[in-house]
């Protein structure tokens, strides 16, 4: 068992939702209802953060409801104190002189709560006026520029350019600078137009599991987001993006490991059986196929497959020659060419290669202890909080028990969300 670092860190998701749109059900209740009331329970229970997720087209591949999330965020941050706010935003269809001051204005009236989840999209290229997505090698290069424009304008505020004065905050004007950033994608002059932010930059989080999003996680990111379905997976990928990051002179404890956490809990292991059972019994194979051609990288034709064989290879797709979410294509054709049934990947796509399992409050922990103590694990994600059910087996099960073991922290450490990460402020 190594050491113990920083306590575990605790996320859970917020967006809005289509079952709260009906006017004739409820009138008063506002699109932000429902997250208002789980940032609530969420701060209540000392979670770290809250996070919001995006996608940017609509029907199938995309999101009927979905929130734009800085905005949405931004209205969580007057309801709460403490949480943080994770954005899901794009470096692909937005420019970063625009990123810089929505992230910045978000520090600002969140009193440095926020924090950017940085995605290379892979859908969503036909409302932005492009007719083909860029490839990934595109994607991830444009990220890293905007990465790098963003940072910089965050930094262009030194150190004690606002002090107060009688009349109010006196500027030094020789402590805002230009960037004068001319690159492939962007040329900026900077500087940033809104004053240094509470917490220096917001919280950098990267997503993104290919080896271009392990470049730029391992470059940019104090946190990625990861799909980490076994512990052999977390410990290659930390080892991966770890090796790399100290290669690039970022020393070997960053970028943290989040992993998203999709657990079935159950009272015993008699009620966890019967809910795996039930489960698998439930899923609609037809909407599964698709479901699986989407993590396949949506050119491939399950249609006429047998259930409880496994997928020829031949048929697989080599990731590289993918265009979208070749993360995604690796996960599920490796458990393909591992010998998994086609009705065993469907199932597994409910879960979309995210980390998941079934047991009681204390296996679960068991099994979160057993990564956070290897070191693969830093940040968690545990959702279910708007269903009573799971809520209670997350808050009045699995959450006392990691506080009991000393793995999850029983408070706040500060005001901002990179003190609540252990993570120092960016000057």
């Amino acid at each position: 068992m190594s050491e113990r670092r920083r306590t575990l860190k605790t996320v859970t998701g917020v967006s809005g939702g289509t079952d709260i749109y009906d006017a004739a059900v409820d009138p008063s209740r506002s699109t932000l209802a429902s997250s208002i009331e789980i940032a609530k329970i969420a701060e209540d229970n000392k979670f770290d953060a809250l996070f919001a997720a995006d996608l940017l087209s609509f029907g199938a591949q995309g999101a009927i409801g979905a929130q734009e999330p800085l905005i949405y965020l931004a209205a969580l941050s007057a309801v709460t104190t403490h949480v943080g706010l994770i954005a899901t935003v794009t470096t692909t269809f937005h420019h970063p002189y625009n990123l810089a001051r929505l992230f910045g204005t978000l520090d600002h009236v969140s009193n440095g709560r926020a924090a950017w989840n940085a995605v290379t999209s892979s859908l969503g290229e036909e409302n932005y006026g492009d007719t083909d997505l860029p490839s990934p090698e595109e994607r991830y290069a444009r990220a890293a520029e905007s990465l790098e424009v963003v940072g910089a304008l965050f930094d262009s505020w030194k150190p004690g350019a606002l002090t107060p004065g009688a009349d109010g905050a006196v500027l030094d004007p020789s402590l805002v600078q230009p960037i004068d950033y001319r690159g492939d994608y962007f040329t900026v002059k900077g500087p940033l137009n809104i004053p240094s932010l509470p917490q220096g930059r917001p919280v950098q989080f990267q997503a993104g599991q290919s080896a271009g999003g392990i470049e730029l996680g391992a470059r940019f990111a104090e946190v990625v987001f990861t799909s980490l379905a076994t512990f052999e997976d977390a410990v290659t990928y930390t080892k991966t993006i770890r090796s790399r990051a100290a290669e690039l002179g970022r020393g070997d404890e960053l970028p943290l490991i989040f992993s998203s956490f999709h657990a079935t809990y159950g009272s015993s292991e008699a009620e966890v059986d019967a809910l795996v059972r039930e489960r698998a019994e439930s899923t609609d194979f037809v909407a599964g196929r698709a479901q699986l051609e989407d993590m396949l990288g949506g050119n491939i034709d399950l249609s006429e497959l047998p259930l409880d064989k496994p997928i020829p290879v031949e048929l697989l797709p080599d990731p590289k020659t993918v265009n979208r979410r070749r993360g995604r294509v690796e996960i599920f054709g490796k458990l393909a060419a591992d010998g998994k049934t086609l009705r065993e990947l469907i199932v597994a796509s409910k879960d979309t290669g995210h980390w998941a399992l079934a047991g009681t409050p204390e296996q679960l922990a068991d099994s979160i202890q057993y990564r956070y103590d290897a070191g693969v694990l830093d940040v968690i994600s545990i959702g279910g909080l708007a269903d009573e059910r799971t809520r209670d087996f997350a808050l009045n099960g699995l959450l006392p028990e990691l506080r009991r073991r000393g793995v999850v922290g029983n408070d706040y450490l500060g005001d901002t969300f990179r003190e609540n990460l252990e993570l120092p402020l960016r000057r």
